[in-house]
């Protein structure tokens, strides 16, 4: 295993690791529902598919849609 030939200042070390830490996902509000979500994720709510605030898929078209896949 090769070793490092000079000993990393504890500055440079704690500089590389200031992007490791990990950051929460951004939740927003559905104008249309008012419900939370992801942003930039479609989402289910009150049976309909809804993307930046608008339906996407109805749960009848939906249920189509897996009937015909099975």
């Amino acid at each position: 295993m090769p070793n490092p030939k000079w000993r990393h200042s504890k500055q440079r070390k704690r500089k590389r690791r200031t992007h490791d830490s990990l950051t929460l996902p951004t939740i927003g509000t559905d104008k249309t529902t008012g419900e939370h979500h992801m942003m930039h994720r479609a989402h289910w709510s009150e049976g309909a598919l809804f993307y930046r605030g608008r339906k996407v898929i109805e749960a009848a078209v939906a249920k189509d849609i897996e009937d015909t896949e099975a």
